[in-house]
């Protein structure tokens, strides 16, 4: 997959959640969650776009890292959405697809952050005591 496409992928997500949540209910728990869905949804596609214009390999490392903790927790709140029966039976279809995106993202961002490491870790290997001292 390309930066491209998984930048239109992340606003893909943000929009879909966006349209999901209009279909939550209008009192304090769907306003409250439907907020931090919304929220989190958009930061997961903002980020890895930040990320992907970073500064340095510490930047990009940094900024992904982001992504991935607000894919996750975009996770949290859709479960938390299906376990409160915030949503219809009729719209718990496309609840489960918003879940297997987000677990889907967190893994996506995930190995992008871990190969990031390693490969920052490649160019700059660490210098430990016992090599010091040789």
């Amino acid at each position: 997959m390309t930066k491209f496409e998984l930048q239109q992928r992340t606003k893909k997500f943000h929009v879909a959640v966006i349209k999901s949540c209009t279909f939550f209910p209008k009192n304090a728990a769907g306003f409250e969650t439907a907020k931090q869905l919304i929220r989190s949804a958009g930061s997961v596609g903002a980020n890895y776009r930040a990320a992907c214009r970073g500064k340095s390999m510490a930047d990009f490392i940094y900024k992904i890292e982001i992504a991935l903790e607000e894919a996750d927790e975009s996770l949290y709140w859709l479960e938390i959405t299906k376990e409160a029966g915030l949503l219809s039976l009729n719209q718990l279809d496309q609840l489960d697809i918003l879940i297997k995106e987000a677990n889907e993202l967190v893994s996506i961002f995930n190995a992008a952050d871990i190969t990031a490491k390693k490969n920052r870790d490649l160019k700059n290997p660490k210098i430990t005591k016992s090599q010091n001292q040789q």
